[in-house]
């Protein structure tokens, strides 16, 4: 089987809002963040990865582009929060319209590249009125592909059966057992036919700083060894850092074609930019940091899960 080639995606939710605890810099402002996306697909970024959800992002997009975006543009519907569990499926239908009408708006497209579910749950809630509506609007030609941003491989599962999928999304480190053992990766080789993004390779930063103390306190997680066996690795492999190995781990994995990295800054841009031409790991490589790192509980691959607020390093996400 032809190995993928990761390729850099730059996710923008910093553009569009401000994000992270220990982002120092804050949400840039709108001609800065223009300048900087301008600059990313000047210098060879993949995609833009974007969401309804993050603010003002899509909207700079636009203005950056004036909807002639010259790489992929990866949005994500509305979460849809306001719509009731009990909403017809007509009700259900509209909502994911003006979701899509609304990002048409704002990256000023007559068509959307790739739209993913923001929610898993979508795929079948609503009597699968919300996946059913983005099935209709690929084959109409608004949109070019459908498919999942996932947090779960419960969820991966979930988006691997839907009828249309093309693309999938999910959050991916050198911690994360989860996909191997829960048989995602093997069912993600099989699907040639569906583009797989990673996001999160840097755990909200906490993988890429040498600081134990902003790490959540969940039972079972040692971060001095976590951090100490990454350096360690980082070294014994030839890596310039522990964010250099990170991102090398998920780019030499052969189920991956994009690894998505939020920016603000243009100085983020080039520093990430440095990483991503170093060479992936090799096969073996990644499997000797799988087999090194201590095995950490669940509820530290999920942010959602800690106990306290996520300290996040939003340049390194």
């Amino acid at each position: 089987m032809t190995r993928r080639r990761a390729e850099l995606v730059l996710g923008t939710v910093q553009l569009g809002v401000p994000y992270g605890a220990a982002n120092s810099t804050g949400m840039p402002p709108r001609e800065t963040a223009i300048r900087l996306l301008r600059r990313a697909a000047s210098m060879g970024v993949a995609a833009f990865d974007t969401a309804r959800a993050y603010g003002d992002a899509e909207d700079r997009i636009g203005s950056a582009f004036e909807g002639g975006t010259p790489v992929e543009t990866i949005t994500k519907l509305d979460p849809l929060a306001r719509l009731p569990d009990d909403a017809s499926p007509a009700e259900a239908e509209a909502a994911a319209d003006e979701s899509v009408a609304r990002s048409l708006v704002a990256l000023k497209r007559t068509s959307l590249d790739t739209l993913l579910l923001h929610r898993a749950a979508h795929v079948t809630s609503h009597n699968g009125a919300i996946w059913n509506r983005l099935n209709e609007l690929r084959k109409a030609g608004v949109i070019g592909r459908i498919g999942v941003s996932v947090q779960s491989p419960e969820e991966a599962h979930l988006a691997l059966a839907a009828d249309g999928l093309g693309h999938i999304q999910l959050p991916f480190n050198v911690l994360d057992w989860r996909w191997a053992e829960r048989g995602v990766i093997e069912v993600l080789r099989r699907r040639r036919d569906v583009t797989v993004h990673a996001r999160s390779l840097f755990l909200q930063g906490l993988l890429a700083r040498e600081d134990a103390s902003l790490w959540p306190q969940i039972t079972g997680v040692d971060p001095d060894r976590i951090l100490f066996t990454l350096n360690s690795l980082a070294r014994a492999l030839n890596r310039k850092s522990a964010a250099d190995l990170c991102l090398a781990y998920a780019r030499g994995q052969d189920f991956i074609d994009g690894v998505v990295i939020g920016m603000e800054t243009e100085n983020q841009l080039s520093e990430n930019m440095r990483l991503f031409v170093e060479r992936p790991l090799s096969a073996d490589e990644c499997t000797i940091v799988a087999n090194r790192m201590p095995r950490v509980p669940v509820q530290l691959l999920d942010p959602a899960q800690w106990p306290r607020p996520a300290r996040s390093t939003s340049a390194l996400q």
